[in-house]
């Protein structure tokens, strides 16, 4: 459930009424997650700085005043994708204010959506992930936690807060299977490997009891007995990286594009790929076809007499 204490139109932040009242909406009334609604702060505060810093406010900002905005976060370098979403919360702030009576059709048509960039996603080797997962000093007490970390994101290709969210009553170990609830409150079946179970199996005998200090059905927990958080998860992620010398950023999310990459180069089919991941469309999952095509090219260039 959606935090709204912070999120109180009477909270006291530096947020224009007209903020705090729609992030306020978002929470109650579109049941948003806190971390989506979290993104629309954040976006939308840059955009606010921005309106304060030529006199103005949301309240009172024209198509004039958008393109302006946007023509300034390009020349500051950033991304189609980062344009395309700080665009998509400007126009649910101004569908918002149209069930407010607001006449905001016409500003709304003024609004081009830019093109989206398909940048392909960072991925490593077969080697390279075998070396972070093996990058935990074993001595460090919480050693079996991370490897199983690490093998259950790599064998199962989950999003990071999928793996926090996971809970003792979503594994199957006997039956080599995790339940994952996905985007969407989704859920899907995802095998594990031999190498992932034992892992896990592992964590579970020597590393989670310890651990324990208060009822909790999360599996991974932090060194304080606490459920972990996704924050504490790409630190931990991003630690062993460094460790083992990985000059890449590796985040919890790359292991899911290794998984998804390395299946379909082994020969699996795209529709069982998109399953595993929790896609719920399959143009999503075709991402992992090109990045193994560039890396097909990138070897033929390398090692082709005529290259």
């Amino acid at each position: 459930m959606p935090s709204f204490r912070s999120l109180s139109p009477d909270a006291p932040r530096n947020h224009s009424r007209l903020l705090r009242e729609f992030l306020v909406y978002l929470a109650a009334e579109r049941g948003l997650a806190d971390n989506s609604v979290s993104s629309y702060r954040r976006d939308l505060e840059d955009l606010e700085k921005f309106l304060q810093a030529q006199g103005k406010s949301l309240a009172q900002a024209q198509a004039a005043d958008y393109q302006e905005y946007f023509r300034w976060l390009s020349r500051r370098g950033r991304s189609t994708r980062t344009l395309a979403r700080r665009l998509a919360a400007v126009r649910v702030l101004l569908r918002y204010r149209m069930t407010l009576g607001e006449d905001t059709g016409p500003v709304l048509q003024q609004l081009d959506r830019p093109k989206p960039e398909h940048s392909l996603p960072v991925v490593l080797s077969r080697a390279q992930v075998n070396q972070l997962i093996a990058a935990p000093d074993p001595r460090s007490p919480l050693a079996a936690r991370d490897v199983a970390i690490l093998e259950l994101l790599y064998a199962a290709g989950l999003r990071a807060s999928e793996l926090c969210d996971l809970t003792l009553n979503d594994l199957n170990l006997q039956a080599g299977c995790v339940r994952v609830t996905g985007k969407g409150m989704k859920q899907r079946i995802v095998p594990l490997g031999r190498a992932a179970v034992e892992a896990i199996q592992r964590y579970l005998a020597e590393c989670r009891p310890r651990l324990l200090r208060r009822d909790s059905d999360r599996v991974f927990l932090s060194r304080t007995g606490r459920p972990l958080d996704r924050i504490a998860l790409w630190m931990m992620v991003e630690k062993h990286a460094r460790r083992c010398g990985l000059l890449k950023d590796v985040s919890p999310h790359v292991l899911r594009h290794c998984f998804a990459t390395h299946m379909l180069s082994g020969g699996a089919d795209l529709r069982v790929v998109q399953e595993l991941l929790g896609h719920s469309n399959v143009s999503t999952t075709q991402i992992y076809t090109h990045v193994d095509r560039a890396r097909l090219k990138a070897v033929h260039a390398r090692f082709h007499p005529r290259g």
